[in-house]
């Protein structure tokens, strides 16, 4: 799946995913932008891993002091450089498993909407770098898809297969949290637990909550 969303899945592409989002799956997505907003201060410079066209940024841009947004996908980061309207945001073509910043610069970063899945990264490298740049006291938002929202979230995908946006869901080997697709495509999740021993194996503390009954967080806060 190395580079499906660069690919396959950027720009317009993405974006159409989520106009065709149902109502449950809308107000999932705004739950997840809203804990973000709750931890966030004028005074915060802000990180984004895998911003996309800017779809969180836009509601971030206005909160923060400054905010980065990256991507691997230059058109999805054109895109939101169209988007995103502030001059106190940049934005960057990077991948999140190195990141180009030096340590504690940061005091709040954010890889929602199962990012650490959609990445397609090695989890403790993203969570690693993620706290590496992140201040002391600052913040660290992971976020992926809670259990009880597997039925919405499956019909949100096979709503973007019919549209030819992502290729034919396998039903049959599409469960227990991951979605696979007949081009290759899958798409993962990590649970609470999973959480908890990736920040457990690089001895960060972890608190794990869930939102809207659609969303598992886990919020690192490192020293």
């Amino acid at each position: 799946m190395t580079g499906y969303y660069a690919r396959k899945l950027s720009a317009e592409r993405l974006r159409r995913c989520y106009a065709l989002a149902s109502q449950r799956v809308q107000r999932y997505l705004l739950a997840e932008i809203e804990c973000v907003l709750e931890r966030i201060t004028p005074e915060h410079r802000v990180l984004e891993l895998g911003c996309g066209y800017g779809r969180v940024l836009q509601h971030v841009a206005p909160h923060s002091n400054i905010v980065v947004g990256i991507d691997t996908a230059f058109d999805s980061l054109c895109m939101a450089k169209d988007i995103v309207q502030f001059p106190s945001c940049a934005l960057m073509q990077m991948d999140a498993g190195i990141l180009g910043f030096s340590s504690h610069c940061f005091d709040v970063v954010v890889c929602i909407q199962n990012g650490i899945s959609a990445l397609n990264v090695d989890p403790q490298a993203l969570l690693r770098e993620a706290c590496r740049v992140t201040r002391p006291g600052g913040k660290v938002l992971f976020s992926s898809y809670s259990e009880k929202f597997w039925d919405d979230r499956l019909d949100w995908f096979k709503t973007q297969a019919r549209h030819g946006l992502i290729g034919e869901i396998d039903e049959h080997r599409s469960a227990n949290g991951t979605i696979i697709c007949k081009d290759g495509f899958e798409a993962t999740t990590v649970s609470a637990d999973d959480f908890l021993s990736l920040s457990s194996a690089l001895g960060f503390a972890a608190r794990i909550f869930e939102v809207d009954d659609s969303s598992i967080f886990c919020e690192i806060i490192p020293t």
